[in-house]
Protein backbone atom coordinates (compact mmCIF):
# COMPACT_ATOMS: atom_id res chain seq x y z
CA UNK A 1 0.00 0.00 0.00
CA UNK A 2 1.18 3.49 -1.19
CA UNK A 3 2.17 5.53 1.99
CA UNK A 4 0.58 8.75 2.31
CA UNK A 5 2.26 12.15 2.36
CA UNK A 6 0.61 13.31 5.87
CA UNK A 7 1.65 9.65 7.42
CA UNK A 8 5.47 10.58 6.33
CA UNK A 9 5.86 14.05 6.53
CA UNK A 10 6.64 14.23 10.42
CA UNK A 11 8.97 11.36 10.35
CA UNK A 12 11.01 12.94 7.66
CA UNK A 13 10.62 16.02 8.73
CA UNK A 14 12.08 15.12 12.12
CA UNK A 15 15.15 13.93 10.44
CA UNK A 16 15.56 17.22 7.84
CA UNK A 17 13.21 20.21 9.25
CA UNK A 18 9.68 21.34 8.58
CA UNK A 19 11.26 23.60 6.26
CA UNK A 20 13.22 20.66 4.05
CA UNK A 21 9.95 18.62 3.52
CA UNK A 22 6.72 19.01 1.39
CA UNK A 23 3.83 17.52 0.53
CA UNK A 24 2.39 20.23 -1.36
CA UNK A 25 1.43 19.26 -4.91
CA UNK A 26 3.36 21.82 -6.37
CA UNK A 27 6.45 20.48 -5.02
CA UNK A 28 5.93 16.49 -5.66
CA UNK A 29 4.88 18.00 -9.13
CA UNK A 30 8.04 18.67 -10.08
CA UNK A 31 9.27 15.36 -9.64
CA UNK A 32 6.65 13.42 -11.26
CA UNK A 33 8.18 10.35 -13.49
CA UNK A 34 5.81 8.96 -16.13
CA UNK A 35 2.79 10.32 -14.19
CA UNK A 36 4.12 9.07 -10.94
CA UNK A 37 4.21 11.97 -8.43
CA UNK A 38 5.82 10.97 -5.17
CA UNK A 39 3.62 11.44 -1.47
CA UNK A 40 6.52 13.52 -0.25
CA UNK A 41 9.38 15.60 -1.24
CA UNK A 42 12.53 15.78 0.98
CA UNK A 43 16.11 17.75 0.99
CA UNK A 44 18.99 16.74 3.22
CA UNK A 45 21.71 18.54 3.52
CA UNK A 46 24.06 16.17 4.84
CA UNK A 47 24.98 12.09 4.16
CA UNK A 48 23.70 11.61 8.09
CA UNK A 49 20.17 12.86 7.34
CA UNK A 50 20.41 10.92 4.15
CA UNK A 51 21.37 7.61 5.88
CA UNK A 52 18.77 8.28 8.49
CA UNK A 53 15.99 8.97 5.52
CA UNK A 54 17.25 5.72 4.17
CA UNK A 55 16.75 3.93 7.22
CA UNK A 56 13.49 5.16 7.32
CA UNK A 57 12.25 3.97 3.96
CA UNK A 58 14.05 0.45 4.57
CA UNK A 59 11.85 0.14 7.87
CA UNK A 60 8.86 1.02 6.41
CA UNK A 61 9.46 -0.28 2.91
CA UNK A 62 9.36 2.96 1.10
CA UNK A 63 10.82 3.79 -2.70
CA UNK A 64 12.68 6.67 -3.12
CA UNK A 65 13.91 8.25 -6.22
CA UNK A 66 17.15 10.37 -5.98
CA UNK A 67 16.77 13.59 -7.62
CA UNK A 68 19.30 17.05 -8.41
CA UNK A 69 17.68 19.54 -10.07
CA UNK A 70 15.41 17.29 -11.44
CA UNK A 71 16.81 17.97 -15.72
CA UNK A 72 16.92 13.98 -16.38
CA UNK A 73 14.45 12.70 -14.41
CA UNK A 74 13.07 11.72 -17.72
CA UNK A 75 15.86 8.91 -18.45
CA UNK A 76 15.46 5.96 -17.36
CA UNK A 77 11.88 4.15 -16.70
CA UNK A 78 9.20 5.14 -14.86
CA UNK A 79 9.63 3.88 -11.09
CA UNK A 80 7.58 0.48 -10.00
CA UNK A 81 6.60 2.32 -6.58
CA UNK A 82 7.71 5.92 -6.03
CA UNK A 83 7.01 6.98 -2.45
CA UNK A 84 9.35 9.94 -1.47
CA UNK A 85 11.47 11.85 -4.25
CA UNK A 86 14.96 12.49 -1.91
CA UNK A 87 16.78 15.88 -3.66
CA UNK A 88 20.35 16.46 -3.37
CA UNK A 89 20.69 20.29 -3.99
CA UNK A 90 21.24 21.12 0.13
CA UNK A 91 24.18 19.09 -0.58
CA UNK A 92 25.77 21.59 -2.87
CA UNK A 93 29.20 22.52 -1.56
CA UNK A 94 32.61 23.61 -2.90
CA UNK A 95 33.97 21.12 -0.31
CA UNK A 96 37.83 20.84 -1.27
CA UNK A 97 40.19 22.22 -4.45
CA UNK A 98 43.67 21.76 -4.30
CA UNK A 99 44.53 24.14 -7.73
CA UNK A 100 48.44 22.44 -7.60
CA UNK A 101 47.03 18.55 -7.33
CA UNK A 102 44.41 19.02 -9.70
CA UNK A 103 41.95 17.94 -7.54
CA UNK A 104 38.17 19.23 -6.55
CA UNK A 105 35.86 17.46 -3.63
CA UNK A 106 31.95 18.59 -4.31
CA UNK A 107 28.83 17.76 -2.57
CA UNK A 108 26.53 15.46 -4.82
CA UNK A 109 24.00 18.86 -5.50
CA UNK A 110 26.80 20.86 -6.74
CA UNK A 111 25.95 22.72 -9.44
CA UNK A 112 27.95 22.75 -12.12
CA UNK A 113 27.44 25.80 -12.87
CA UNK A 114 29.46 26.96 -8.98
CA UNK A 115 31.97 24.27 -10.07
CA UNK A 116 32.77 26.02 -13.07
CA UNK A 117 33.26 29.45 -11.81
CA UNK A 118 35.00 28.24 -8.54
CA UNK A 119 37.90 26.18 -10.90
CA UNK A 120 37.81 29.31 -13.18
CA UNK A 121 39.59 31.90 -10.72
CA UNK A 122 42.40 29.17 -11.18
CA UNK A 123 42.59 28.78 -14.84
CA UNK A 124 40.53 25.48 -14.43
CA UNK A 125 37.86 23.32 -15.44
CA UNK A 126 36.22 20.20 -15.46
CA UNK A 127 34.89 18.23 -18.19
CA UNK A 128 31.10 18.23 -18.14
CA UNK A 129 29.59 20.11 -20.91
CA UNK A 130 26.46 17.89 -20.44
CA UNK A 131 22.66 19.10 -21.20
CA UNK A 132 20.51 21.48 -18.84
CA UNK A 133 24.38 22.34 -17.64
CA UNK A 134 23.46 25.52 -16.23
CA UNK A 135 21.16 23.74 -14.05
CA UNK A 136 22.69 20.40 -13.72
CA UNK A 137 24.07 18.86 -10.58
CA UNK A 138 27.53 16.81 -9.90
CA UNK A 139 25.11 14.01 -8.73
CA UNK A 140 22.54 13.50 -11.31
CA UNK A 141 25.22 14.04 -13.96
CA UNK A 142 27.09 11.12 -12.65
CA UNK A 143 24.38 9.24 -11.92
CA UNK A 144 22.63 10.04 -15.55
CA UNK A 145 26.32 8.93 -17.37
CA UNK A 146 25.33 11.07 -19.73
CA UNK A 147 28.51 11.92 -22.05
CA UNK A 148 29.56 15.69 -23.61
CA UNK A 149 31.21 16.66 -26.86
CA UNK A 150 34.09 17.01 -24.80
CA UNK A 151 34.15 12.87 -24.86
CA UNK A 152 36.66 12.68 -27.23
CA UNK A 153 39.65 14.26 -25.33
CA UNK A 154 38.87 14.22 -21.78
CA UNK A 155 36.22 10.86 -21.65
CA UNK A 156 33.45 10.38 -19.91
CA UNK A 157 32.88 10.77 -16.40
CA UNK A 158 34.24 7.86 -15.23
CA UNK A 159 37.89 8.51 -16.74
CA UNK A 160 38.36 11.51 -14.21
CA UNK A 161 36.25 10.86 -11.10
CA UNK A 162 38.36 9.47 -8.47
CA UNK A 163 36.08 8.81 -5.67
CA UNK A 164 33.05 9.65 -4.28
CA UNK A 165 30.89 8.90 -0.46
CA UNK A 166 27.12 7.27 -1.02
CA UNK A 167 24.66 6.30 1.07
CA UNK A 168 23.26 2.99 -0.22
CA UNK A 169 19.56 1.29 -0.20
CA UNK A 170 20.62 -0.16 3.27
CA UNK A 171 21.81 2.80 5.14
CA UNK A 172 25.40 2.20 5.03
CA UNK A 173 27.60 5.22 4.56
CA UNK A 174 30.26 4.14 2.25
CA UNK A 175 33.41 5.83 1.16
CA UNK A 176 35.08 4.13 -2.64
CA UNK A 177 38.22 5.47 -3.84
CA UNK A 178 40.52 8.82 -3.19
CA UNK A 179 40.47 12.84 -3.40
CA UNK A 180 43.93 12.43 -5.09
CA UNK A 181 44.87 11.35 -8.51
CA UNK A 182 47.36 8.27 -7.84
CA UNK A 183 45.69 6.22 -5.20
CA UNK A 184 45.36 2.51 -5.06
CA UNK A 185 42.45 2.88 -2.53
CA UNK A 186 40.87 -0.85 -3.00
CA UNK A 187 38.07 -1.39 -5.68
CA UNK A 188 36.42 1.83 -7.55
CA UNK A 189 33.13 1.29 -6.50
CA UNK A 190 32.17 4.67 -7.14
CA UNK A 191 32.47 4.13 -10.84
CA UNK A 192 29.46 2.04 -10.41
CA UNK A 193 27.45 5.39 -9.68
CA UNK A 194 27.91 6.31 -12.98
CA UNK A 195 24.67 5.82 -14.92
CA UNK A 196 22.78 3.99 -12.55
CA UNK A 197 20.22 6.39 -12.43
CA UNK A 198 19.92 6.38 -8.35
CA UNK A 199 19.45 2.50 -8.22
CA UNK A 200 22.70 1.82 -6.07
CA UNK A 201 22.84 4.79 -3.58
CA UNK A 202 22.70 8.44 -2.85
CA UNK A 203 25.96 10.79 -3.49
CA UNK A 204 26.61 12.97 -1.09
CA UNK A 205 30.24 13.64 -2.07
CA UNK A 206 32.44 13.55 -5.58
CA UNK A 207 36.32 13.92 -5.89
CA UNK A 208 37.48 14.95 -9.77
CA UNK A 209 40.36 15.54 -11.57
CA UNK A 210 40.27 18.78 -13.10
CA UNK A 211 42.12 20.00 -15.61
CA UNK A 212 43.87 23.17 -17.07
CA UNK A 213 42.28 26.00 -19.15
CA UNK A 214 43.36 25.85 -22.57
CA UNK A 215 44.76 29.05 -23.72
CA UNK A 216 42.05 28.80 -26.75
CA UNK A 217 39.22 27.34 -27.81
CA UNK A 218 38.37 27.22 -31.98
CA UNK A 219 36.68 25.03 -34.13
CA UNK A 220 36.59 24.03 -37.78
CA UNK A 221 33.36 23.01 -39.42
CA UNK A 222 33.17 20.57 -42.28
CA UNK A 223 30.66 20.27 -44.63
CA UNK A 224 30.34 16.78 -47.01
CA UNK A 225 28.55 15.09 -49.24
CA UNK A 226 27.42 12.02 -47.48
CA UNK A 227 28.28 10.32 -43.98
CA UNK A 228 30.68 7.78 -44.72
CA UNK A 229 32.61 11.42 -45.91
CA UNK A 230 31.95 13.35 -42.77
CA UNK A 231 32.42 10.20 -40.57
CA UNK A 232 35.79 9.02 -42.32
CA UNK A 233 36.98 12.27 -42.08
CA UNK A 234 36.49 12.03 -38.48
CA UNK A 235 37.64 9.17 -37.58
CA UNK A 236 41.09 10.53 -39.76
CA UNK A 237 41.75 13.27 -37.25
CA UNK A 238 40.97 10.76 -34.28
CA UNK A 239 43.70 8.41 -35.58
CA UNK A 240 46.38 11.26 -36.15
CA UNK A 241 48.46 13.19 -34.39
CA UNK A 242 45.75 15.70 -34.02
CA UNK A 243 44.49 16.09 -30.52
CA UNK A 244 41.30 17.39 -30.94
CA UNK A 245 38.98 17.80 -27.99
CA UNK A 246 35.84 17.27 -30.01
CA UNK A 247 34.71 15.73 -32.94
CA UNK A 248 31.15 15.66 -33.92
CA UNK A 249 29.77 14.59 -37.48
CA UNK A 250 25.77 16.06 -37.65
CA UNK A 251 23.33 15.39 -40.31
CA UNK A 252 21.49 18.36 -42.19
CA UNK A 253 18.36 17.71 -39.49
CA UNK A 254 20.34 18.15 -36.52
CA UNK A 255 22.43 21.10 -38.69
CA UNK A 256 19.06 23.11 -39.63
CA UNK A 257 18.00 22.73 -35.89
CA UNK A 258 21.37 24.43 -34.78
CA UNK A 259 20.79 27.08 -37.35
CA UNK A 260 17.11 27.84 -36.23
CA UNK A 261 18.00 28.72 -32.92
CA UNK A 262 19.58 28.21 -29.13
CA UNK A 263 17.22 25.89 -27.07
CA UNK A 264 15.57 26.79 -23.43
CA UNK A 265 18.74 26.22 -21.86
CA UNK A 266 21.19 27.91 -23.59
CA UNK A 267 22.21 31.69 -23.67
CA UNK A 268 21.44 33.35 -27.47
CA UNK A 269 25.13 33.26 -28.61
CA UNK A 270 25.30 33.83 -32.15
CA UNK A 271 26.13 30.66 -34.91
CA UNK A 272 27.47 31.23 -38.07
CA UNK A 273 25.74 30.44 -41.27
CA UNK A 274 26.98 27.03 -42.54
CA UNK A 275 26.40 26.41 -46.10
CA UNK A 276 25.35 22.38 -46.72
CA UNK A 277 22.42 21.32 -48.55
CA UNK A 278 19.84 18.58 -47.24
CA UNK A 279 21.46 15.85 -48.18
CA UNK A 280 24.97 17.28 -46.86
CA UNK A 281 26.57 16.31 -43.40
CA UNK A 282 28.43 18.52 -41.10
CA UNK A 283 31.39 18.09 -39.04
CA UNK A 284 32.47 20.00 -35.95
CA UNK A 285 36.31 19.88 -34.78
CA UNK A 286 36.96 21.29 -31.69
CA UNK A 287 40.57 22.28 -30.54
CA UNK A 288 41.98 23.62 -27.14
CA UNK A 289 45.64 24.68 -26.38
CA UNK A 290 47.65 27.48 -27.53
CA UNK A 291 47.72 29.14 -30.65
CA UNK A 292 50.97 28.33 -32.10
CA UNK A 293 49.61 24.81 -31.92
CA UNK A 294 46.08 25.32 -33.24
CA UNK A 295 47.92 26.79 -36.35
CA UNK A 296 49.46 23.50 -36.71
CA UNK A 297 46.03 22.00 -36.34
CA UNK A 298 44.03 23.88 -38.73
CA UNK A 299 46.64 23.32 -41.61
CA UNK A 300 46.12 19.49 -40.97
CA UNK A 301 42.86 19.47 -40.41
CA UNK A 302 41.75 21.45 -43.53
CA UNK A 303 44.17 19.24 -45.56
CA UNK A 304 42.64 15.61 -44.69
CA UNK A 305 38.92 17.61 -44.75
CA UNK A 306 40.14 18.43 -48.62
CA UNK A 307 41.14 14.85 -48.67
CA UNK A 308 37.71 13.66 -47.84
CA UNK A 309 36.13 15.72 -50.33
CA UNK A 310 34.72 18.66 -48.24
CA UNK A 311 33.07 20.93 -50.35
CA UNK A 312 33.42 23.63 -47.98
CA UNK A 313 34.94 24.72 -44.73
CA UNK A 314 34.84 27.12 -42.03
CA UNK A 315 37.17 28.62 -39.08
CA UNK A 316 35.19 30.14 -36.30
CA UNK A 317 36.69 32.62 -33.94
CA UNK A 318 36.21 32.44 -29.99
CA UNK A 319 32.65 33.78 -30.09
CA UNK A 320 31.19 31.61 -32.92
CA UNK A 321 32.64 28.60 -31.47
CA UNK A 322 30.88 29.36 -27.95
CA UNK A 323 27.76 29.42 -29.80
CA UNK A 324 28.27 26.52 -31.99
CA UNK A 325 29.38 24.03 -29.00
CA UNK A 326 26.84 25.44 -27.02
CA UNK A 327 23.73 24.36 -28.58
CA UNK A 328 26.15 20.89 -29.31
CA UNK A 329 26.09 20.82 -25.78
CA UNK A 330 22.08 21.37 -25.19
CA UNK A 331 21.35 19.18 -28.03
CA UNK A 332 19.10 16.71 -26.30
CA UNK A 333 16.70 19.67 -25.23
CA UNK A 334 16.75 21.34 -28.60
CA UNK A 335 15.96 18.04 -29.64
CA UNK A 336 13.08 17.51 -27.14
CA UNK A 337 11.77 20.50 -27.47
CA UNK A 338 11.52 20.12 -31.49
CA UNK A 339 9.02 17.11 -31.46
CA UNK A 340 5.75 16.72 -29.38
CA UNK A 341 7.18 13.27 -29.70
CA UNK A 342 10.50 13.22 -29.62
CA UNK A 343 12.27 10.02 -29.30
CA UNK A 344 16.05 9.73 -28.26
CA UNK A 345 18.48 6.26 -28.58
CA UNK A 346 21.63 6.37 -27.65
CA UNK A 347 23.63 3.73 -29.09
CA UNK A 348 27.15 3.12 -28.88
CA UNK A 349 29.66 0.80 -31.51
CA UNK A 350 33.00 0.65 -32.99
CA UNK A 351 34.29 3.70 -34.02
CA UNK A 352 34.46 1.56 -37.71
CA UNK A 353 30.76 0.69 -37.40
CA UNK A 354 29.74 4.69 -37.40
CA UNK A 355 28.34 5.14 -40.95
CA UNK A 356 26.94 1.53 -40.53
CA UNK A 357 25.08 2.42 -38.33
CA UNK A 358 23.98 5.78 -39.11
CA UNK A 359 22.71 4.35 -42.54
CA UNK A 360 20.72 1.80 -40.82
CA UNK A 361 19.13 4.37 -38.73
CA UNK A 362 18.24 7.02 -41.65
CA UNK A 363 17.09 3.67 -43.21
CA UNK A 364 14.61 3.15 -40.90
CA UNK A 365 13.60 6.43 -40.36
CA UNK A 366 12.59 6.80 -44.25
CA UNK A 367 10.81 3.46 -44.15
CA UNK A 368 8.54 4.53 -41.40
CA UNK A 369 7.75 8.13 -42.53
CA UNK A 370 9.68 10.03 -39.69
CA UNK A 371 12.73 12.65 -39.76
CA UNK A 372 15.44 12.23 -37.91
CA UNK A 373 18.07 14.18 -36.02
CA UNK A 374 21.81 12.45 -36.05
CA UNK A 375 24.96 13.41 -34.21
CA UNK A 376 28.09 10.93 -34.27
CA UNK A 377 31.37 11.47 -31.79
CA UNK A 378 34.29 10.05 -33.13
CA UNK A 379 34.45 7.55 -30.19
CA UNK A 380 31.65 5.37 -31.07
CA UNK A 381 28.85 6.86 -29.90
CA UNK A 382 25.73 7.96 -31.67
CA UNK A 383 22.55 10.11 -31.08
CA UNK A 384 19.47 9.01 -32.94
CA UNK A 385 16.11 11.22 -32.55
CA UNK A 386 13.60 10.73 -34.45
CA UNK A 387 11.24 13.84 -35.04
CA UNK A 388 7.48 13.27 -35.79
CA UNK A 389 5.08 16.11 -35.96
CA UNK A 390 2.76 14.55 -34.22
CA UNK A 391 1.54 12.79 -31.05
CA UNK A 392 -0.72 9.56 -31.69
CA UNK A 393 -1.46 5.95 -31.78
CA UNK A 394 -0.59 5.93 -35.18
CA UNK A 395 2.78 7.99 -34.66
CA UNK A 396 3.82 5.29 -31.41
CA UNK A 397 3.37 2.56 -33.65
CA UNK A 398 5.65 3.70 -36.03
CA UNK A 399 8.07 5.12 -33.77
CA UNK A 400 8.18 1.72 -32.15
CA UNK A 401 8.85 -0.01 -35.10
CA UNK A 402 11.81 2.22 -36.38
CA UNK A 403 13.01 1.72 -32.54
CA UNK A 404 13.09 -2.03 -32.42
CA UNK A 405 14.60 -1.92 -36.14
CA UNK A 406 17.54 0.63 -35.19
CA UNK A 407 18.42 -1.52 -31.71
CA UNK A 408 18.28 -4.94 -33.92
CA UNK A 409 20.38 -3.37 -36.27
CA UNK A 410 23.14 -1.64 -33.28
CA UNK A 411 22.81 -5.17 -31.64
CA UNK A 412 24.24 -7.08 -34.69
CA UNK A 413 27.10 -4.50 -35.12
CA UNK A 414 27.79 -6.22 -31.30
CA UNK A 415 27.03 -2.53 -29.76
CA UNK A 416 24.77 -1.59 -27.29
CA UNK A 417 21.95 0.73 -26.99
CA UNK A 418 19.21 3.03 -24.67
CA UNK A 419 16.59 5.04 -25.05
CA UNK A 420 16.86 7.33 -22.65
CA UNK A 421 14.06 9.81 -23.50
CA UNK A 422 10.81 8.97 -25.43
CA UNK A 423 6.71 9.74 -25.01
CA UNK A 424 5.50 7.33 -22.19
CA UNK A 425 2.92 5.90 -24.17
CA UNK A 426 6.38 4.42 -26.31
CA UNK A 427 8.12 3.16 -23.50
CA UNK A 428 5.38 0.98 -22.74
CA UNK A 429 5.61 -0.63 -25.93
CA UNK A 430 9.56 -1.11 -26.56
CA UNK A 431 12.16 -2.11 -24.71
CA UNK A 432 14.10 -0.04 -22.11
CA UNK A 433 17.73 -0.79 -22.99
CA UNK A 434 19.11 -3.61 -24.36
CA UNK A 435 17.07 -5.90 -21.36
CA UNK A 436 18.63 -8.95 -23.26
CA UNK A 437 22.31 -7.92 -22.57
CA UNK A 438 24.41 -10.63 -20.85
CA UNK A 439 25.06 -9.15 -17.47
CA UNK A 440 21.94 -8.28 -16.83
CA UNK A 441 22.19 -11.21 -14.45
CA UNK A 442 25.34 -9.82 -12.81
CA UNK A 443 23.94 -5.91 -12.78
CA UNK A 444 20.91 -7.81 -10.49
CA UNK A 445 23.56 -9.29 -8.27
CA UNK A 446 25.34 -5.84 -7.76
CA UNK A 447 21.83 -4.11 -7.23
CA UNK A 448 20.93 -6.69 -4.31
CA UNK A 449 24.18 -6.00 -2.49
CA UNK A 450 24.22 -2.28 -2.59
CA UNK A 451 20.01 -2.07 -2.57
CA UNK A 452 19.13 -5.35 -0.97
CA UNK A 453 15.16 -4.17 -0.25
CA UNK A 454 14.60 -2.67 -3.45
CA UNK A 455 13.86 0.77 -2.26
CA UNK A 456 15.95 3.25 -4.58
CA UNK A 457 14.49 3.26 -7.65
CA UNK A 458 12.84 0.41 -8.29
CA UNK A 459 12.55 -0.38 -11.94
CA UNK A 460 14.21 2.62 -13.45
CA UNK A 461 16.99 0.83 -14.97
CA UNK A 462 17.70 -2.30 -17.55
CA UNK A 463 15.50 -5.27 -16.96
CA UNK A 464 13.67 -3.52 -14.56
CA UNK A 465 16.44 -3.14 -11.74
Amino acid sequence: MRASGENLFEPISAIVGGANTSVEAAATRNYAIGGQRPAVVAWPATADETREILRLCVKQRLAVVVAGAGTKLGMGGPPSHYDLALVSTRMNQILEHDPGDLTLSVGGGARLTDISKCLKAHHQFLPLSVPYESLATAGGTVSSGIDSPLRQGYGTVRDFLLGAEFVTGSSHRVKSGSSVVKSVAGYDLHKLLVGSLGTLGVISRLNFKTFPLPEVRRSILATFGEASAAIGFAQCIAHSPLAATSLESLNATLVDLLRRGAPRSASPLPVPQLSGRASEWQVAVGFGGSEAVFRRFRNDAEGMAREWGATDSLLLDDEATAGVWERLVEAVPLLLDSSPAATLVHAGVLPSQLSTACAAAESSAKRHQLPVALLARAVGAIYIAFLPDALNPETILRLAQAVDETAEAILAMQGHWSLPWCPEDLRKRTRLRGDERPDLGLMGKVKQVFDPENILSPGRFAGGL
